[in-house]
């Protein structure tokens, strides 16, 4: 164990007492709570362990305590009688004082016991003496380091002398200050160097240091704190390495933030105390804010605005809400700014592709579906047959005609061998109409193929599963458009339709083809208003720049008409304060 005034006051006692074999001194935080050992000489000790624990039960009872060599045995042998006494500050034992009295001692227990008591007091008074001295030198230290760091207007050149100071102070071969820069750590100063690179590899693996500390929210060292928690110390360690050193990260605490560290270095091997760390602690709980509030008044005015929107932010809608409220700030800023800055005023609207020239075929005639030959997406030819009627009922009506065309046209000849000029007459007349039925029915049998006018691509008109149904005539089959001739439909909003003129451009996206966009040209406002799906829209049409294979008519995107330049606060909420004037008006204000 490390020697220590306590140590050195028993070794001295047990020396000069040579009725003592060994004994323990005890120390608690208070009469509630265990004592530690912090001194022991057990080398003549038959029982060490009973000292500790007739320590412990003077401490629970406030009062001496004596185990005589009558109360127990080992091997047949009487054990040395144990003498303990607490030790009182004030009402309260704070500790005990045990001692192991050898067997052939002239001098009985009580009165050991008796003299005990008095060397305690005597102890326990030293005691309250050296804790008071102790207190009142940890306060002249704090109060000197912290006078150096007030003599100093400039922060580096502070953050510069307090790390000296604290290196001097405190025996500590070097310390580093370090501040929290958005999410990492970085260097601002080290004791004995005015000048540093910041860059440096060794600065950065103590920037990490620090980092391990704050996010810990805890003193971090490598070795580990004795008697303390576990804890990540990655960058310690390999910080202890590199200068073959002890090393300890204690977090700077400002208003219940952690806004930077302090690492230091120790030469040797021997681990920073529980004691040791809590001292470096109560000092940087006083500096390190003072030393922030000086980083803070050097920085730039925009993050001491910032800083205290913040901090209103935050004390009335607390700590949860403050990246709301910077939003919220940000936003405000960025608004009045838009005044000054202009941007593109667009307006989107749905789009749709259609054919430059949509022909729909429909039934010549009433009749029923007998063939289908395409199906909306297939590319035909001009001529191509697309679909088929059934003509067995004008095929029996073309069989009638010509039946009736061959009698007429016999009997005509007849009329005129008998010298029956009526009948001729009347049999030319029925033999003409029977022909001219004949030529229509045939026509409608050449009609009952429906053929493609052009080579384009159907786009409406899926019969395949309609086969054999009756159709009527005027009834529409298939729609066919011409391949890679588009015009362009959008339904613009009636709020945005007074911005669009003729000769506009604009670009398009479309569903299918997202990672490109089109551009186009107005060439035509519709000027009646269509209602659907609970909106009022007018028909612009456009004309395509451009066009590609893969493009369909009915393909559905998105198109943004550019009208000029206007106030970006006036692009961003122009539609909202248009909401708010209908509003208003609706409600008679």
């Amino acid at each position: 164990m490390p020697t220590s005034p306590i140590q050195e006051w028993l070794d001295d006692f047990c020396d000069d007492s040579p009725e003592v074999t060994g004994g323990v001194v005890a120390l608690g935080e208070s009469d509630d709570s265990a004592p530690h050992v912090v001194a022991v000489v057990d080398a003549n000790a038959a029982r060490p362990e009973d000292l500790v624990t007739a320590a412990a039960e003077s401490v629970r009872k406030r009062s001496p305590v004596l185990l005589g060599p009558e109360q127990s045995e080992a091997d047949g042998e009487p054990t040395p009688a144990v003498a303990s006494v607490p030790l009182r500050m004030g009402e309260k034992a704070v500790g005990a004082i045990a001692l192991e009295l050898h067997q052939d001692s002239s001098e009985s227990p009580q009165s050991a016991l008796a003299g005990l008591e008095q060397v305690a007091d005597k102890f326990a008074t030293a005691l309250l003496i050296e804790a008071d001295q102790r207190s009142t030198a940890d306060a002249a230290r704090v109060l000197q380091v912290q006078a150096t760091l007030l003599t100093h207007e400039n922060f580096l050149e502070a953050a510069t002398a307090l790390a000296t100071e604290l290196a001097n102070v405190l025996r500590l071969d070097h310390v580093a200050i370090g501040f929290r820069d958005g999410a990492y750590s970085r260097v601002e100063a080290v004791s004995n160097f005015a000048d540093f690179e910041e860059d440096a590899q060794v600065f950065r693996i103590t920037s990490i240091a620090m980092d391990e500390a704050i996010e810990q929210g805890a003193s971090v060292a490598y070795p580990g704190i004795p008697d303390d928690r576990p804890r990540i110390n990655v960058a310690q360690a390999q910080l202890a390495k590199r200068h073959s050193c002890v090393v300890c990260s204690i977090p700077i605490v400002d208003r219940g933030h952690a806004i930077g560290a302090v690492t230091i270095e120790r030469a040797g091997e021997t681990p920073f105390s529980m004691q040791e760390v809590a001292e470096y602690e109560q000092i940087m709980c006083i500096v390190g804010p003072v030393l922030g509030l000086k980083r803070e008044s050097e920085r730039p005015w925009q993050w001491r605005l910032k800083k205290s929107f913040l901090r209103v932010a935050e004390r009335f809608l607390g700590p949860g809400h403050v990246f709301a409220k910077s939003s919220a700030i940000a936003s405000i800023l960025f608004l009045a700014a838009g005044f000054f800055v202009s941007a593109d005023y667009r307006v989107g609207a749905p789009a749709r592709l259609e054919g430059a020239v949509q022909r729909a075929l429909v039934a010549p005639a009433d009749g029923y579906l007998e063939h289908a030959h395409v199906r909306p997406g297939d590319q035909v030819s001009a001529g191509q047959v697309l679909v088929e009627l059934a003509r067995e009922d004008l095929e029996l009506e073309h069989r009638k005609w010509q039946s009736e065309l061959a009698q007429h046209e016999n009997a005509a000849p007849a009329a005129l061998a008998r010298g029956d000029r009526s009948e001729f007459v009347i049999s030319q007349a029925l033999a003409d109409e029977a022909r001219a039925k004949l030529g229509l029915v045939e026509e409608q049998m050449a009609r009952a193929n429906v053929r493609s006018p052009f080579d384009g691509v159907v786009i409406i008109g899926d019969l395949s599963q309609s086969l054999g149904a009756p159709v009527r005539r005027g009834d529409m089959l298939v729609t066919v458009a011409p391949v890679n001739e588009f015009r362009l439909i959008l339904e613009v909003d009636e709020r945005d339709i007074a911005d669009i003129t003729i000769g506009q451009t604009g670009d398009l996206a479309l569903g299918a083809i997202p990672g490109r966009n089109f551009e186009f040209d107005v060439t035509r406002i519709s000027p009646v208003a269509a209602a659907r799906d609970g909106r009022n829209f007018f028909e612009v049409e456009c004309e395509l720049d451009e066009s590609l294979v893969s493009m369909r008519p009915g393909l559905h995107g998105v198109a943004r008409i550019s009208v000029d330049q206007r106030p970006l606060v006036w692009v961003l909420t122009h539609r909202l304060i248009d909401w708010m004037r209908i509003a208003t008006w609706s409600v008679g204000i």
